[in-house]
């Protein structure tokens, strides 16, 4: 198998830093030429499954601009430019909690658009997780900290409550890694 060749790329929409629209000009493995294909950029970013000292998933409850109505979410958030994931991932879960955990262990990388770029997403589970510092968070939405045990996430998991795949795909891979 070979791979799609990038002939060239024109910005057709920027809102940057967090939205742009390319249209490509591809090149197929077979030579077929497409000269009008859509790429869309995002931040690349961190989700994290957060474990406490004392064995309890910290997650939120909150809602976000696309999802109808309250939805379970991990930590996570933007990798800024120039920036590790897991200094990221680090950075994110001290901001929106307060907590630092002593042990990380990475998940995986995703690409979450297959055909249209979109972004990278980076896993984490971070385990031990204890409390250091106040919460101090930029984000815009409202949020509520809660402190599930597995058979609630568990249960979450199975309903579905984490409503963004992102987020319900990595409490997933934590179950089945921890």
């Amino acid at each position: 198998m070979q791979n799609w060749k990038t002939l060239s790329r024109q910005i057709i929409l920027d809102k940057s830093p967090y939205l742009v629209v390319e249209q490509h000009n591809i090149e197929l493995p077979d030579g077929r030429i497409i000269d009008d294909w859509p790429w869309v950029i995002t931040p690349d970013f961190v989700n994290i499954a957060v474990i406490t000292a004392d064995e309890r998933y910290l997650c939120f409850r909150q809602i976000k601009y696309a999802v109808k109505g309250t939805s379970l979410a991990p930590v996570g958030g933007y990798i800024n430019p120039g920036e590790q994931p897991l200094s990221a991932a680090k950075r994110e879960l001290l901001e929106e909690t307060g907590y630092e955990a002593p042990t990380w262990e990475s998940l995986g990388i995703f690409s979450v658009g297959a055909n249209r770029g979109i972004a990278i997403a980076h896993f984490f589970l971070a385990r031990g997780a204890h409390k250091v510092a106040e919460i101090n968070s930029d984000d815009l939405e409202e949020q509520q900290l809660l402190f599930l045990n597995r058979a609630e996430v568990e249960a979450a998991v199975a309903r579905g409550a984490f409503k963004v795949l992102p987020w319900e795909a990595i409490m997933a891979l934590a179950l089945l890694k921890y």
